[in-house]
């Protein structure tokens, strides 16, 4: 029996939190300034327990205890901004550790070499033209 209602209590609090936790949480609202479209991006974590017992009684009722908790931390993590169709990240810098820091350089080697590969694809076609 105790199950049951335990299970009660862990449904209730999952249903709590999908109230409160969807994609628009994560990908914000996008913005638009200057002529931009900026969208945020968050980290979101989250976590929950509960737990219950049925308790003896001397009368004919069946007594139960119980309790659930949840937790969560919305981080914002970057902002992707659209400008003349590009896509590029701006990192929100944080106290992180070293792989954190190392993660959060992806997105930015990438735009480099991305840049860096255009550049050179644009010197090649330059050469081929003149042949």
């Amino acid at each position: 029996m105790a199950e049951q209602k335990v299970s009660g209590v862990l449904e209730s609090t999952i249903s709590k939190i999908r109230n409160l936790v969807d994609v628009s949480t994560i990908i914000g609202e996008p913005m638009v300034a200057e002529g931009n479209t900026i969208i945020p991006v968050s980290k979101v974590t989250y976590g929950f327990g509960s737990g219950g017992s049925d308790f003896p009684a001397k009368t004919g009722q069946e007594l139960f205890g119980g309790g659930a908790g949840a937790g969560i931390s919305i981080t914002p993590v970057c902002f992707l901004v659209i400008r003349a169709g590009e896509i590029t990240i701006r990192n929100i810098s944080t106290q992180d550790g070293s792989v954190e820091r190392l993660i959060g350089a992806v997105p930015e080697i990438v735009d480099k070499l991305t840049s860096v590969i255009k550049q050179f694809t644009n010197k090649d076609e330059a050469f081929t033209d003149v042949d």
